[in-house]
C-alpha cells in the first residue's frame, strides 16, 4: 500500500525524537505523494504534547493511547501496532537500538517484508522497493529490491535522511486507541537506568571532539584532548575506546552511551556505525577525519577528510591556537 505511507515515532518526557521528521523525509522519498501518517503511542498529557509536534510535521497523527505504553515495551507497542494498522501496510521505524527490538517482530505480525539499516532509497515500481543497506560494519553497500506487495516494516538509519526547511503545517491527530488490541505481553518493563555522568557531561557540550579506532593508543589521545582545549570544546568518544578502558563510559557517544546534541562534532578516527550515530542528535554540523575513504562517516558529514588523524589532529590544534 504505497499511496499511504506510516512511520512510527518514538519520543521522551513529552519531545518527539529528532527521527519524527527525518522518517517523513524518507518517506516523501519513497512516493512523494502517499499519504504519511504518523503513530505516537504512549499515556497522559506527555503523549498529546508528542502528537501536537508530530501534528507539524505530519498531514495526519495516529494516537495510540494506554498506560500499558507509557514505557517503550516492544513487545506490547509491537501488538498495538499490529492492530491498527491496515493489511499490505508499509511502515518506517528508526534503526536504533528500541527499533531494532519492535521491526523484526512486527514484520511477523503483519506477513510483511523486513529491512534493516537504510540509507538510503534508489525507487519504487513493479511492487518492488529498491533501497541500499550496508554490511560489514559500512565498508559494501548493498542495493536490495524487496517485494513489498504484502506489506513491509522498514527501519530507517538515523540522520540519513536530514530535513530541509520548516516543518510542514499543522496536521490532524486522530485517536485509534479504541480500535487498538494490547494482547498479553510476555515482558514487563522495570525500570530505566540512566547512563552515569563523570568528571564530563558532554550531553551538555555545544563542541564535541570524538575519537575512535583511529586514535590507535591510549598515549594518543593526548592529540584530542590539545584540540579541545584549544577550541574550546570536549572530548568524546565511541564504544572501543571504553571497551580498551582508555576513558571512562561517560565520555562515550551511542546507543550504548550518552545521547548529545552538540552543534558541532568532530568524529576523528571514527568509522560513523549506526550504534554511535544513533547517540548524535540535533544535527550538528559534522566534521569526519578518517584515513579510509569508504568510512561510513561521510556519508553522513557535513565535511569529510581523507587523513590519518594522528597527522592531521595536532596541524589542526595550531591552526585553531593561531587564529
Amino acid at each position: 500500500m504505497t499511496d499511504q505511507i506510516f512511520t512510527y515515532i518514538t519520543h521522551k518526557n513529552g519531545v518527539a525524537d529528532d527521527t519524527a521528521m527525518e522518517l517523513a523525509v524518507a518517506a516523501r522519498k519513497i512516493n512523494p505523494d502517499a499519504a504519511v501518517v504518523a503513530i505516537v503511542t504512549g499515556s497522559g498529557e506527555s503523549l498529546d504534547a508528542v502528537c501536537q509536534q508530530a501534528a507539524k510535521m505530519y498531514p495526519t497523527v495516529w494516537k495510540l493511547a494506554d498506560d500499558a505504553l507509557a514505557y517503550p515495551n516492544a513487545d506490547v507497542i509491537r501488538q498495538a501496532l499490529a492492530s491498527v494498522l491496515p493489511e499490505k501496510a508499509m511502515v518506517l521505524v528508526a534503526h536504533d537500538t528500541f527499533g531494532m527490538d519492535l521491526s523484526p517482530g512486527l514484520s511477523v505480525k503483519l506477513g510483511a517484508a523486513f529491512i534493516s539499516d537504510v540509507v538510503a532509497i534508489d525507487g519504487l515500481g513493479d511492487g518492488k522497493l529498491t533501497i541500499v543497506r550496508q554490511e560489514y560494519g559500512g565498508q559494501v553497500s548493498t542495493h536490495v529490491a524487496a517485494d513489498i506487495s504484502a506489506g513491509v516494516v522498514i527501519n530507517i538509519r538515523p540522520g540519513v535522511f536530514q530535513p530541509e526547511g520548516d516543518a510542514a503545517a499543522a496536521g490532524e491527530v486522530v485517536d485509534k486507541s479504541g480500535e487498538m488490541d494490547l494482547g498479553t505481553a510476555k515482558r514487563r518493563f522495570l525500570e530505566i537506568v540512566e547512563a552515569e555522568v563523570g568528571d564530563v557531561d558532554i550531553t551538555k557540550s555545544d563542541v564535541l571532539v570524538s575519537v575512535g579506532r583511529g586514535i590507535e593508543d591510549e598515549d594518543n589521545l593526548e592529540v584530542a584532548f590539545d584540540l579541545a582545549k584549544a577550541m574550546g570544546a570536549d572530548v568524546s568518544c565511541s564504544r572501543p575506546i571504553v571497551d580498551a578502558k582508555w576513558m571512562e563510559k561517560s565520555r562515550q557517544v551511542g546507543t550504548s552511551g550518552q545521547t548529545v546534541k552538540p552543534k558541532v562534532y568532530i568524529a576523528a578516527g571514527i568509522s560513523g556505525s549506526f550504534q554511535h550515530l544513533g547517540g548524535l542528535k540535533g544535527n550538528p554540523f559534522i566534521v569526519a577525519i578518517n584515513k579510509n575513504p569508504k568510512a561510513p562517516i561521510f556519508q553522513v558529514a557535513d565535511v569529510g577528510i581523507e587523513a590519518d588523524i594522528l597527522d592531521f589532529l595536532p596541524e589542526l590544534t595550531e591552526a585553531v591556537e593561531a587564529l
